[in-house]
């Protein structure tokens, strides 16, 4: 044991750990640990990679679907102050070169599913010390090491390991300007402004003013069973999870490796959830669809919190939800971005906008990376205080970013944003072409690099539309080479080939020449109306 406690995020979890040992911690299918069980697992997982001489400041990819292993991994490298970072199990091998390449990978642990792609990226990380695939089973990469081999060669302690508040979590995060960017948030920092710090579920009491005060909230606080339905490799649901984790509650995951509706029903009835939180429109509605389908069929009486975040939760469907909800259950909305945290919870705005918040002194509304904006006035949404310290091996994005502005520090989130009169702030959403499909982002300059690189296609341009479940929809306006011929779905397999499947045009409309100005800037509001004139008149 560290003779003193820090913000450092595995420090965190061993208070909680300590005060409610047999507390169930984690159910994922037919697996259940409690506190002391995974704190056990952390600690040998931790030791091993210390003893392979991962370290202060090394990088530890995580590309595993939700699994406890995930949260083993994720905690053991903060354990040893290595800086554990998310990957997203839907990229191909070109996107997998990107990310092993920029987080210039010393540690990596994947899913024996994604063996494959792994094994195509590895040629760009020559600087990794450890591979470690999920399971008991001999890895096919020859320098991977099995998980459960791993614990089990586990000798010596990490306890003495001095941590630091200001040790490094990195979320890679598609953003809104080109390929992912790493956000590097030192633990402190993401406690307090992006995990509630200690006090998401006791806001009477607020936020904790020392590490040590989470063991008595544990102890003394409601024994809640919470399920983030979106996956952990995406930051609000690992947010979601470590928020609980840290107030000792049990957490529910999703064991299968995409969504169903029905089996998330299931889970929340069989294991008597109090609260979930999904990623809009595009988990809401199938959810409805199946309660309305199969009348009678789930028990969700435990339920009194319903929450969103990363995408709409549109008004209509909370209504139709209600009914099979106990009366007492509520929605939420949440604000957050990967570069300035959770924001907090909002309301709907009397007028336009996605949402409202309440006037706080660290969010604020800039202009122009320069100045703040008066009431009235639009600019793009921002925090003050505790927030990251930039993008990973990237200061002129960092700089662009992260803005001192009369002498205060600020995160640009990139959401366009409103001062009210009374202080208060509208959000929008985003300010830029970045296009958010079910919680996912979608550069579209990445699609349309994409799309260019087939032999028939002249050009390119894509744009987002509205789809009642998904949010948006990713949609191609295509110009073919003269002489030359491709299908919709042709172009659809060929993206397919270089990007995750969320990102591939659910849609493509062929033009006889792309408007562009004289300059070659595209034009992307003459590229949207031709889409929706097009499909408007399918």
């Amino acid at each position: 044991m560290t003779t003193r406690r820090t913000y450092n995020l595995a420090d965190l979890f061993d208070i909680v750990a300590e005060a409610v040992p047999d507390r169930e911690a984690i159910v994922i299918g037919d697996k259940r640990m409690n506190f002391r069980q995974l704190a056990a697992r952390v600690d040998r997982l931790a030791a091993w990679l210390h003893g392979q001489g991962i370290g202060e400041g090394d990088t530890v990819g995580l590309q595993m679907y939700n699994s406890e292993e995930y949260l083993e991994a994720f905690l053991a490298a903060c354990k040893v102050r290595a800086i554990p970072l998310n990957i997203n199990y839907r990229y191909v091998a070109e996107e997998l070169r990107y990310i092993y390449d920029n987080a210039k990978l010393k540690a990596l642990f994947y899913g024996p599913e994604l063996e494959d792609s792994v094994r195509e990226a590895l040629d760009a990380a020559p600087g990794l010390k450890v591979i470690v695939r999920k399971g008991a089973d001999q890895p096919a990469i020859p320098r991977a090491v099995a998980y459960e081999a791993a614990l089990a060669a586990a000798q010596g302690s990490v306890a003495d390991i001095p941590r630091s508040d200001d040790d490094i979590s990195l979320l890679y995060t598609g953003g809104t300007t080109g390929m992912p960017k790493g956000v590097m948030w030192p633990h402190k920092a993401l406690f307090f402004s992006a995990l509630g710090g200690g006090g998401a579920f006791n806001p009477a009491a607020g936020p904790v003013k020392a590490p040590e005060e989470l063991a008595e909230r544990a102890q003394t606080g409601f024994a809640m069973r919470v399920m983030p339905v979106a996956p952990l490799m995406h930051g609000a649901a690992l947010w979601a999870t470590l928020i609980s984790l840290f107030s000792g509650h049990t957490i529910v995951l999703n064991e299968q490796h995409h969504f169903d509706a029905e089996h998330i029903l299931d889970l929340m009835s069989r294991e008597k959830i109090g609260s979930i939180s999904i990623v809009g429109d595009a988990m809401a509605m199938p959810i409805l669809e199946a309660l309305r389908a199969n009348p009678g069929r789930w028990d969700l009486s435990s339920m009194f919190a319903f929450g969103s975040g990363g995408a709409l939760f549109s008004a209509h469907l909370k209504a139709a939800l209600k009914e099979f909800l106990p009366p007492h259950a509520i929605f939420t909305d949440g604000v957050g971005s990967s570069e300035g945290g959770q924001f907090g919870l909002g309301s709907k705005p009397s007028g336009d906008g996605m949402i409202k918040l309440a006037p706080r002194p660290d969010l604020a509304v800039v202009v122009d990376n320069s100045r703040l904006a008066k009431p009235g006035e639009m600019g793009i949404l921002s925090r003050a205080g505790l927030v990251p310290v930039g993008y990973f091996g990237d200061p002129k994005k960092s700089a662009e970013t992260f803005v001192a502005i009369d002498g205060v520090r600020y995160a640009i989130t990139g959401d366009l944003a409103r001062v009210e009169e009374d202080g208060s702030i509208v959000v929008f959403g985003r300010g830029s072409n970045c296009i958010n499909t079910g919680g996912e982002k979608v550069f579209v300059e990445e699609v349309e690099e994409a799309l260019r690189r087939h032999t028939a296609v002249a050009d390119a341009l894509v744009v987002g539309l509205p789809d009642p479940r998904w949010g948006s929809k990713v949609v191609a306006v295509v110009e073919l080479k003269p002489g030359t011929q491709a299908s919709a779905n042709e172009l659809r397999v060929h993206s397919r080939d270089h990007l995750a499947g969320y990102k591939v045009p659910k849609e493509v409309v062929f033009v006889d020449a792309m408007r562009r100005s004289p300059a070659g800037k595209a034009d992307y509001r003459w590229a949207k109306s031709t889409a929706e004139a097009f499909l408007g008149s399918k």
